[in-house]
Protein backbone atom coordinates (compact mmCIF):
# COMPACT_ATOMS: atom_id res chain seq x y z
CA UNK A 1 0.00 0.00 0.00
CA UNK A 2 1.30 3.80 -0.68
CA UNK A 3 0.50 6.91 0.54
CA UNK A 4 -0.89 9.86 -1.17
CA UNK A 5 -0.93 13.50 0.06
CA UNK A 6 -3.32 16.02 -1.80
CA UNK A 7 -2.43 19.37 -1.08
CA UNK A 8 -5.13 21.76 -1.48
CA UNK A 9 -3.12 24.80 -3.42
CA UNK A 10 -6.43 25.96 -4.70
CA UNK A 11 -9.24 24.00 -2.79
CA UNK A 12 -10.55 20.99 -4.33
CA UNK A 13 -12.89 19.43 -6.56
CA UNK A 14 -13.85 16.22 -8.15
CA UNK A 15 -12.41 17.07 -11.57
CA UNK A 16 -9.17 18.59 -10.20
CA UNK A 17 -8.12 15.32 -8.10
CA UNK A 18 -9.15 13.10 -10.62
CA UNK A 19 -6.92 14.79 -13.16
CA UNK A 20 -4.20 15.38 -10.65
CA UNK A 21 -4.16 11.39 -9.73
CA UNK A 22 -3.57 10.53 -13.41
CA UNK A 23 -0.71 13.45 -13.65
CA UNK A 24 0.60 11.08 -10.77
CA UNK A 25 0.93 7.96 -12.30
CA UNK A 26 -2.84 6.35 -12.30
CA UNK A 27 -3.64 4.78 -15.87
CA UNK A 28 -6.63 6.37 -17.81
CA UNK A 29 -7.00 3.28 -19.46
CA UNK A 30 -7.97 1.34 -16.14
CA UNK A 31 -10.55 4.30 -15.12
CA UNK A 32 -12.08 4.43 -18.33
CA UNK A 33 -12.34 1.48 -18.48
CA UNK A 34 -13.98 0.43 -15.40
CA UNK A 35 -16.32 3.57 -15.91
CA UNK A 36 -17.60 2.59 -19.45
CA UNK A 37 -18.97 -0.81 -18.03
CA UNK A 38 -21.70 1.11 -15.74
CA UNK A 39 -24.90 2.05 -16.80
CA UNK A 40 -24.84 5.56 -17.55
CA UNK A 41 -24.80 7.57 -20.92
CA UNK A 42 -21.87 7.28 -23.41
CA UNK A 43 -18.50 9.94 -22.18
CA UNK A 44 -15.34 11.02 -23.80
CA UNK A 45 -12.97 11.53 -21.53
CA UNK A 46 -9.77 13.46 -22.05
CA UNK A 47 -6.63 14.75 -19.92
CA UNK A 48 -5.02 17.79 -21.52
CA UNK A 49 -2.40 19.30 -20.69
CA UNK A 50 -2.81 23.22 -19.57
CA UNK A 51 0.04 25.92 -17.88
CA UNK A 52 -1.97 27.41 -14.41
CA UNK A 53 0.31 30.30 -13.54
CA UNK A 54 3.68 28.21 -15.14
CA UNK A 55 2.66 25.13 -13.79
CA UNK A 56 1.42 22.35 -15.69
CA UNK A 57 -1.40 20.55 -14.69
CA UNK A 58 -3.75 17.79 -16.42
CA UNK A 59 -6.89 19.36 -17.24
CA UNK A 60 -10.05 17.38 -17.48
CA UNK A 61 -12.10 17.43 -20.75
CA UNK A 62 -15.18 15.33 -20.29
CA UNK A 63 -17.91 15.41 -22.88
CA UNK A 64 -21.19 13.03 -24.19
CA UNK A 65 -21.67 12.15 -27.62
CA UNK A 66 -25.36 12.00 -27.53
CA UNK A 67 -27.25 14.35 -29.84
CA UNK A 68 -29.09 17.28 -27.65
CA UNK A 69 -26.68 16.67 -24.85
CA UNK A 70 -24.07 19.01 -23.12
CA UNK A 71 -20.38 18.70 -23.08
CA UNK A 72 -19.15 18.92 -19.57
CA UNK A 73 -15.38 20.81 -19.50
CA UNK A 74 -14.31 20.61 -16.05
CA UNK A 75 -17.37 21.04 -14.24
CA UNK A 76 -18.88 23.28 -16.25
CA UNK A 77 -22.24 22.52 -18.93
CA UNK A 78 -21.81 23.52 -22.00
CA UNK A 79 -25.49 23.07 -23.98
CA UNK A 80 -26.31 22.43 -27.16
CA UNK A 81 -30.17 23.37 -26.62
CA UNK A 82 -29.78 25.69 -23.27
CA UNK A 83 -27.23 27.48 -21.28
CA UNK A 84 -25.85 27.92 -18.20
CA UNK A 85 -24.81 30.74 -15.93
CA UNK A 86 -22.05 28.84 -14.02
CA UNK A 87 -19.61 31.95 -12.50
CA UNK A 88 -17.87 28.70 -10.21
CA UNK A 89 -14.17 27.53 -10.56
CA UNK A 90 -14.69 23.94 -10.21
CA UNK A 91 -17.39 20.56 -10.83
CA UNK A 92 -20.31 21.90 -9.69
CA UNK A 93 -22.52 18.82 -8.33
CA UNK A 94 -24.64 20.94 -6.10
CA UNK A 95 -28.18 18.64 -5.47
CA UNK A 96 -31.20 19.86 -5.16
CA UNK A 97 -34.34 18.39 -4.02
CA UNK A 98 -36.77 20.27 -5.44
CA UNK A 99 -38.61 19.86 -8.73
CA UNK A 100 -37.23 22.31 -11.78
CA UNK A 101 -38.06 24.00 -14.58
CA UNK A 102 -35.10 22.65 -16.85
CA UNK A 103 -35.40 25.75 -19.54
CA UNK A 104 -32.80 27.38 -18.47
CA UNK A 105 -32.18 30.78 -20.29
CA UNK A 106 -29.45 31.93 -18.77
CA UNK A 107 -25.65 33.27 -20.47
CA UNK A 108 -22.30 31.84 -19.52
CA UNK A 109 -20.33 34.33 -17.97
CA UNK A 110 -16.91 32.89 -17.69
CA UNK A 111 -14.67 32.02 -20.48
CA UNK A 112 -13.28 28.80 -20.95
CA UNK A 113 -9.57 27.72 -21.26
CA UNK A 114 -9.37 24.83 -23.68
CA UNK A 115 -6.23 25.07 -24.43
CA UNK A 116 -6.50 22.43 -27.22
CA UNK A 117 -3.10 23.52 -28.68
CA UNK A 118 -1.43 20.39 -25.75
CA UNK A 119 -0.92 17.37 -26.45
CA UNK A 120 -3.82 15.37 -25.62
CA UNK A 121 -2.82 12.18 -23.39
CA UNK A 122 -5.55 9.56 -23.54
CA UNK A 123 -8.67 9.97 -25.65
CA UNK A 124 -11.29 7.14 -25.22
CA UNK A 125 -14.91 7.13 -26.64
CA UNK A 126 -17.20 4.93 -26.00
CA UNK A 127 -20.14 4.27 -27.74
CA UNK A 128 -21.31 1.34 -25.97
CA UNK A 129 -25.37 1.35 -25.39
CA UNK A 130 -27.23 0.55 -22.07
CA UNK A 131 -30.65 0.68 -23.05
CA UNK A 132 -32.08 3.70 -21.90
CA UNK A 133 -32.22 6.98 -23.46
CA UNK A 134 -29.18 9.39 -23.22
CA UNK A 135 -30.94 12.31 -21.78
CA UNK A 136 -29.66 13.62 -18.66
CA UNK A 137 -32.06 13.01 -15.80
CA UNK A 138 -32.37 13.26 -12.03
CA UNK A 139 -30.78 10.91 -10.10
CA UNK A 140 -31.55 10.22 -6.46
CA UNK A 141 -28.68 9.43 -4.29
CA UNK A 142 -30.48 5.81 -3.44
CA UNK A 143 -30.14 4.61 -7.21
CA UNK A 144 -26.82 5.97 -7.75
CA UNK A 145 -25.42 3.67 -4.77
CA UNK A 146 -27.33 1.20 -5.43
CA UNK A 147 -26.20 1.17 -9.26
CA UNK A 148 -22.50 1.00 -7.62
CA UNK A 149 -23.16 -1.88 -5.12
CA UNK A 150 -24.37 -3.80 -8.32
CA UNK A 151 -21.64 -2.93 -10.23
CA UNK A 152 -17.93 -4.92 -10.96
CA UNK A 153 -15.87 -2.43 -9.26
CA UNK A 154 -13.53 -3.76 -7.20
CA UNK A 155 -14.74 -3.97 -3.15
CA UNK A 156 -12.68 -1.23 -2.47
CA UNK A 157 -13.48 1.46 -4.92
CA UNK A 158 -17.23 0.39 -4.25
CA UNK A 159 -16.65 0.99 -0.48
CA UNK A 160 -14.60 4.41 -0.82
CA UNK A 161 -17.04 5.73 -3.44
CA UNK A 162 -20.17 4.70 -1.80
CA UNK A 163 -19.10 6.39 1.84
CA UNK A 164 -18.80 9.89 -0.79
CA UNK A 165 -21.90 9.88 -1.77
CA UNK A 166 -23.03 8.75 1.42
CA UNK A 167 -21.61 12.17 2.87
CA UNK A 168 -22.82 14.34 0.01
CA UNK A 169 -26.46 12.53 0.26
CA UNK A 170 -26.57 13.58 4.34
CA UNK A 171 -25.01 17.05 3.82
CA UNK A 172 -27.73 18.16 0.93
CA UNK A 173 -30.55 16.07 2.94
CA UNK A 174 -29.85 18.12 5.86
CA UNK A 175 -29.50 21.00 3.51
CA UNK A 176 -32.87 20.61 2.23
CA UNK A 177 -34.84 19.21 5.28
CA UNK A 178 -35.17 15.43 3.55
CA UNK A 179 -34.05 12.17 3.94
CA UNK A 180 -30.45 11.79 2.35
CA UNK A 181 -31.92 8.64 0.26
CA UNK A 182 -34.33 11.21 -1.89
CA UNK A 183 -31.90 13.95 -2.36
CA UNK A 184 -31.82 14.39 -6.27
CA UNK A 185 -28.39 15.19 -8.04
CA UNK A 186 -29.73 18.10 -10.65
CA UNK A 187 -29.52 17.34 -14.23
CA UNK A 188 -25.44 16.60 -15.34
CA UNK A 189 -24.38 17.22 -11.91
CA UNK A 190 -25.38 13.08 -11.52
CA UNK A 191 -22.74 12.26 -14.73
CA UNK A 192 -20.14 14.34 -13.94
CA UNK A 193 -20.28 13.32 -9.97
CA UNK A 194 -20.63 9.79 -10.50
CA UNK A 195 -17.57 10.10 -13.22
CA UNK A 196 -15.42 12.42 -10.71
CA UNK A 197 -16.38 10.27 -7.66
CA UNK A 198 -15.54 6.89 -8.81
CA UNK A 199 -12.90 8.21 -11.25
CA UNK A 200 -11.38 8.94 -8.02
CA UNK A 201 -11.54 6.09 -6.38
CA UNK A 202 -10.33 3.88 -9.52
CA UNK A 203 -7.45 6.07 -9.40
CA UNK A 204 -6.63 5.83 -6.09
CA UNK A 205 -6.99 1.95 -6.38
CA UNK A 206 -4.83 2.09 -9.68
CA UNK A 207 -1.76 3.71 -7.71
CA UNK A 208 -2.64 1.06 -4.62
CA UNK A 209 -2.96 4.00 -2.17
CA UNK A 210 -4.37 2.64 0.89
CA UNK A 211 -3.85 5.98 2.90
CA UNK A 212 -4.68 9.48 1.47
CA UNK A 213 -3.54 12.34 3.89
CA UNK A 214 -5.00 16.50 2.99
CA UNK A 215 -3.72 19.91 3.74
CA UNK A 216 -5.87 22.07 5.36
CA UNK A 217 -8.55 23.30 2.77
CA UNK A 218 -9.50 27.02 1.26
CA UNK A 219 -13.03 26.97 0.63
CA UNK A 220 -12.94 30.54 -1.08
CA UNK A 221 -14.84 33.27 -0.77
CA UNK A 222 -17.94 36.00 -1.91
CA UNK A 223 -21.17 34.38 -3.68
CA UNK A 224 -22.49 31.79 -6.21
CA UNK A 225 -25.81 31.92 -8.57
CA UNK A 226 -27.06 28.21 -7.93
CA UNK A 227 -30.77 27.04 -8.99
CA UNK A 228 -31.86 28.26 -5.61
CA UNK A 229 -30.94 31.71 -6.15
CA UNK A 230 -27.75 33.64 -4.36
CA UNK A 231 -25.70 31.84 -2.07
CA UNK A 232 -22.46 32.13 -0.02
CA UNK A 233 -19.40 30.42 -0.72
CA UNK A 234 -18.59 28.04 0.53
CA UNK A 235 -22.24 26.86 -0.40
CA UNK A 236 -23.97 24.93 2.41
CA UNK A 237 -23.29 21.32 1.12
CA UNK A 238 -19.93 22.19 1.06
CA UNK A 239 -20.08 24.08 4.70
CA UNK A 240 -21.65 20.60 6.01
CA UNK A 241 -19.20 18.48 4.59
CA UNK A 242 -16.27 20.28 5.73
CA UNK A 243 -17.27 19.87 9.63
CA UNK A 244 -14.41 18.18 11.41
CA UNK A 245 -12.22 19.49 8.52
CA UNK A 246 -8.86 21.86 9.30
CA UNK A 247 -9.46 24.72 6.98
CA UNK A 248 -7.15 27.17 5.13
CA UNK A 249 -6.22 30.57 5.98
CA UNK A 250 -6.06 31.00 1.77
CA UNK A 251 -8.19 32.23 0.35
CA UNK A 252 -9.36 34.49 -2.97
CA UNK A 253 -12.39 35.73 -4.54
CA UNK A 254 -14.49 32.50 -6.04
CA UNK A 255 -15.84 28.92 -5.08
CA UNK A 256 -12.06 27.41 -4.21
CA UNK A 257 -13.74 23.92 -2.57
CA UNK A 258 -17.15 22.22 -3.86
CA UNK A 259 -19.55 19.85 -2.24
CA UNK A 260 -17.98 16.34 -4.71
CA UNK A 261 -14.74 17.78 -3.56
CA UNK A 262 -15.28 18.39 0.20
CA UNK A 263 -17.53 15.20 0.03
CA UNK A 264 -14.03 13.32 -1.40
CA UNK A 265 -12.05 15.17 1.27
CA UNK A 266 -14.18 14.05 4.50
CA UNK A 267 -14.75 10.39 3.25
CA UNK A 268 -11.33 9.14 2.46
CA UNK A 269 -8.76 11.40 4.27
CA UNK A 270 -7.38 9.06 7.20
CA UNK A 271 -5.56 12.39 8.42
CA UNK A 272 -4.87 16.12 8.07
CA UNK A 273 -1.58 18.30 7.89
CA UNK A 274 1.94 19.71 6.23
CA UNK A 275 3.50 16.97 4.12
CA UNK A 276 4.30 13.91 6.00
CA UNK A 277 7.85 12.70 6.28
CA UNK A 278 9.30 10.57 3.87
CA UNK A 279 10.27 9.98 0.65
CA UNK A 280 8.42 11.14 -2.39
CA UNK A 281 7.82 9.12 -5.68
CA UNK A 282 5.96 11.04 -7.65
CA UNK A 283 3.99 14.96 -7.75
CA UNK A 284 1.61 15.51 -10.15
CA UNK A 285 -0.89 18.47 -10.56
CA UNK A 286 -4.57 18.57 -11.59
CA UNK A 287 -5.76 22.03 -12.91
CA UNK A 288 -9.38 23.81 -12.25
CA UNK A 289 -10.49 26.32 -14.90
CA UNK A 290 -10.36 29.87 -13.96
CA UNK A 291 -7.68 31.91 -14.27
CA UNK A 292 -6.45 33.22 -10.66
CA UNK A 293 -4.13 35.36 -9.28
CA UNK A 294 -2.58 32.27 -8.39
CA UNK A 295 -1.87 28.63 -10.12
CA UNK A 296 -5.34 27.09 -10.28
CA UNK A 297 -4.06 23.42 -9.06
CA UNK A 298 -4.49 20.69 -6.45
CA UNK A 299 -1.07 18.84 -6.28
CA UNK A 300 -1.23 14.98 -5.41
CA UNK A 301 1.91 13.99 -3.82
CA UNK A 302 2.99 9.65 -4.18
CA UNK A 303 5.15 8.17 -1.75
CA UNK A 304 7.55 5.68 -2.23
CA UNK A 305 6.79 1.86 -1.25
CA UNK A 306 9.53 2.66 1.46
CA UNK A 307 7.34 5.13 2.88
CA UNK A 308 5.46 3.08 6.01
CA UNK A 309 2.42 5.21 6.84
CA UNK A 310 0.74 2.78 8.94
CA UNK A 311 -0.08 5.52 11.83
CA UNK A 312 -2.96 6.97 12.00
CA UNK A 313 -5.17 9.51 13.59
CA UNK A 314 -8.71 7.94 14.60
CA UNK A 315 -11.51 9.44 16.97
CA UNK A 316 -12.14 8.34 20.36
CA UNK A 317 -15.73 8.99 21.84
CA UNK A 318 -17.04 7.91 24.93
CA UNK A 319 -20.17 8.34 26.99
CA UNK A 320 -20.88 6.77 30.53
CA UNK A 321 -24.60 6.20 31.57
CA UNK A 322 -26.70 4.54 34.44
CA UNK A 323 -30.24 4.73 33.06
CA UNK A 324 -29.48 2.71 29.55
CA UNK A 325 -31.01 -0.68 29.06
CA UNK A 326 -29.36 -3.16 28.09
CA UNK A 327 -31.65 -3.97 24.79
CA UNK A 328 -30.95 -0.17 24.09
CA UNK A 329 -27.14 -0.70 24.37
CA UNK A 330 -27.29 -3.40 22.05
CA UNK A 331 -29.30 -1.72 19.70
CA UNK A 332 -26.65 1.39 19.78
CA UNK A 333 -23.61 -1.07 19.50
CA UNK A 334 -25.21 -1.62 15.71
CA UNK A 335 -26.18 1.69 14.89
CA UNK A 336 -22.60 3.17 15.67
CA UNK A 337 -21.33 0.06 13.50
CA UNK A 338 -23.90 1.14 10.91
CA UNK A 339 -22.11 4.99 11.35
CA UNK A 340 -18.68 3.72 10.39
CA UNK A 341 -17.37 2.88 13.84
CA UNK A 342 -14.32 0.61 13.86
CA UNK A 343 -14.93 -0.35 17.29
CA UNK A 344 -17.27 -0.32 20.00
CA UNK A 345 -16.98 -1.64 23.62
CA UNK A 346 -18.67 -1.82 27.15
CA UNK A 347 -16.92 -1.27 30.18
CA UNK A 348 -18.92 -1.68 33.50
CA UNK A 349 -17.79 1.47 35.62
CA UNK A 350 -18.98 2.63 39.18
CA UNK A 351 -20.71 6.09 38.82
CA UNK A 352 -22.34 8.72 41.21
CA UNK A 353 -24.05 7.48 44.20
CA UNK A 354 -22.17 4.26 43.68
CA UNK A 355 -24.43 3.62 40.73
CA UNK A 356 -23.16 0.69 38.51
CA UNK A 357 -23.32 2.21 34.88
CA UNK A 358 -21.51 1.45 31.36
CA UNK A 359 -18.82 3.51 29.84
CA UNK A 360 -19.46 3.27 25.62
CA UNK A 361 -16.30 3.49 23.99
CA UNK A 362 -16.22 3.83 20.50
CA UNK A 363 -13.47 4.36 17.62
CA UNK A 364 -14.04 5.73 14.25
CA UNK A 365 -12.26 7.73 11.63
CA UNK A 366 -12.43 11.06 11.71
CA UNK A 367 -14.49 11.44 8.79
CA UNK A 368 -17.27 9.48 10.56
CA UNK A 369 -16.66 11.33 14.00
CA UNK A 370 -19.54 13.11 13.90
CA UNK A 371 -22.28 10.67 12.55
CA UNK A 372 -21.18 7.94 15.60
CA UNK A 373 -21.55 11.20 18.15
CA UNK A 374 -25.09 12.00 16.28
CA UNK A 375 -25.52 8.45 17.15
CA UNK A 376 -24.55 8.11 20.63
CA UNK A 377 -26.96 11.33 21.63
CA UNK A 378 -29.37 9.66 19.71
CA UNK A 379 -29.55 6.02 21.00
CA UNK A 380 -28.45 6.36 24.33
CA UNK A 381 -29.08 8.29 27.85
CA UNK A 382 -25.89 10.27 27.47
CA UNK A 383 -26.66 13.77 27.89
CA UNK A 384 -22.70 14.57 26.44
CA UNK A 385 -19.86 12.72 24.58
CA UNK A 386 -15.82 13.24 25.06
CA UNK A 387 -14.19 13.17 22.41
CA UNK A 388 -10.70 12.75 21.76
CA UNK A 389 -7.49 11.89 19.06
CA UNK A 390 -5.35 9.20 19.16
CA UNK A 391 -2.53 7.92 17.11
CA UNK A 392 -2.61 4.24 16.14
CA UNK A 393 -0.46 1.63 14.51
CA UNK A 394 -2.22 -0.31 12.49
CA UNK A 395 -0.86 -3.65 10.85
CA UNK A 396 -1.84 -3.99 7.12
CA UNK A 397 -4.80 -6.50 6.23
CA UNK A 398 -5.21 -9.17 3.54
CA UNK A 399 -7.30 -11.74 2.80
CA UNK A 400 -6.59 -15.46 1.40
CA UNK A 401 -8.62 -18.03 0.73
CA UNK A 402 -7.46 -21.56 2.09
CA UNK A 403 -9.17 -24.34 0.06
CA UNK A 404 -9.53 -27.55 2.75
CA UNK A 405 -11.54 -31.26 2.75
CA UNK A 406 -14.15 -29.03 4.29
CA UNK A 407 -14.96 -26.11 2.13
CA UNK A 408 -12.97 -23.32 1.53
CA UNK A 409 -12.34 -21.32 4.49
CA UNK A 410 -11.12 -17.02 4.83
CA UNK A 411 -7.79 -16.48 6.30
CA UNK A 412 -7.00 -12.66 7.91
CA UNK A 413 -3.24 -11.94 7.89
CA UNK A 414 -1.85 -8.58 9.56
CA UNK A 415 1.60 -7.55 7.92
CA UNK A 416 4.03 -5.52 8.70
CA UNK A 417 6.08 -4.53 5.80
CA UNK A 418 6.86 -7.91 4.57
CA UNK A 419 6.53 -9.94 7.24
CA UNK A 420 2.93 -11.64 8.31
CA UNK A 421 3.18 -11.16 12.15
CA UNK A 422 -0.28 -13.48 12.43
CA UNK A 423 -2.90 -15.07 10.53
CA UNK A 424 -6.45 -16.21 11.80
CA UNK A 425 -9.55 -17.88 10.07
CA UNK A 426 -12.36 -16.47 9.80
CA UNK A 427 -14.97 -17.52 12.25
CA UNK A 428 -18.15 -16.96 10.46
CA UNK A 429 -16.10 -19.56 7.24
CA UNK A 430 -15.17 -21.64 9.66
CA UNK A 431 -18.04 -22.10 11.61
CA UNK A 432 -20.30 -22.86 8.26
CA UNK A 433 -17.41 -25.41 7.12
CA UNK A 434 -17.81 -27.34 11.37
CA UNK A 435 -22.06 -27.17 10.57
CA UNK A 436 -22.21 -28.31 6.94
CA UNK A 437 -19.59 -31.33 7.43
CA UNK A 438 -20.85 -32.06 11.25
CA UNK A 439 -17.46 -31.81 12.75
CA UNK A 440 -15.82 -29.90 15.96
CA UNK A 441 -14.76 -26.21 15.25
CA UNK A 442 -11.24 -27.30 16.35
CA UNK A 443 -10.85 -29.57 13.98
CA UNK A 444 -11.44 -27.35 11.09
CA UNK A 445 -8.99 -24.45 12.84
CA UNK A 446 -6.41 -27.17 12.54
CA UNK A 447 -6.82 -28.05 8.75
CA UNK A 448 -6.67 -24.36 8.31
CA UNK A 449 -3.55 -23.91 9.67
CA UNK A 450 -2.26 -27.08 8.72
CA UNK A 451 -2.54 -25.76 4.65
CA UNK A 452 -1.49 -22.35 6.04
CA UNK A 453 1.91 -24.13 6.93
CA UNK A 454 2.42 -26.60 4.42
Amino acid sequence: MRTVYLDCISGIAGDMALSALVDLGADPNYIISHLSKLPIDPFTMEFVKVDRRGITAKWLKLSFDSSGQEDIVDGHHHAHDHSHDHSHDHDHHHAHDHSHDHKHHHAHGHSHDHEHHHAHDHSHDHDHQHGHAHSHEHRKASDIMRMIENSSLPNRVKERSLSIFQLIAEAEGKIHGMDPADVHFHEVGAMDSILDVIGVCLALESLDAGSIIVSPVPTGTGKLRMAHGLYPIPAPATAELLRGVPLSAFTAKGELTTPTGAGIVKALASSFGPLPAGTIDRIGYGAGTKDFEHPNVLRAVLYGQEHKENKETIVVLEAQVDDSTGETLGYAMERLFEAGALDVYHTPVYMKKNRPGVLISVLCRPADSDRCEDTLLAETSTFGVRRSEWQRKALERRWITVETEYGSVRVKQAIDGERIIRQSPEFEDAAQAARTSGIPLETVYREVYKRLND
